[in-house]
């Protein structure tokens, strides 16, 4: 199982110069956990990026995954992720989402480089 985080949706559903990378494994949502946070910052950036029809088209291709709400042991737990590795709130919600569920969190966000359970994919230079 794994987590992709609004970095990787945001490439593949962007055509981003990750968009390859992000779909092979996309491409298999059953595999694929999406906390809920994950739906508002990919709604939130895609409204922005492509319109509402874009933001919807990229809501339902993530709603073909796990969908994972926010609950307490959830909130407790990237509390606790958020202070062991100094990591915004959202991000310590996807990797608390991603250690509940004992996946894998596959992400573009230099916040999460060198956390344990995570795989970086750096954005090429521009």
């Amino acid at each position: 199982m794994i987590v992709v985080d609004s970095s990787g949706w945001l490439e593949f559903l962007t055509d981003g110069p990750l968009a390859d990378v992000y779909a092979g494994r996309l491409r298999k949502p059953d595999s694929v956990i999406t906390p809920t946070i994950i739906l508002y910052e990919v709604y939130k950036h895609a409204k922005r990026l492509r319109g509402e029809e874009g933001a919807l088209d990229g809501v339902a291709a993530m709603q073909k995954t796990r969908i994972v709400p926010l609950n307490d042991e959830l909130a407790l737990i990237a509390a606790d992720l958020s202070i062991e590795h100094k990591l915004p709130m959202a991000d310590a919600i996807i990797l608390a989402t991603a250690r509940l569920y004992e996946a894998e969190v596959v992400t573009s966000d230099a916040d999460f480089e060198g956390v344990p359970g995570v795989t970086y994919i750096p954005k090429p230079k521009e």
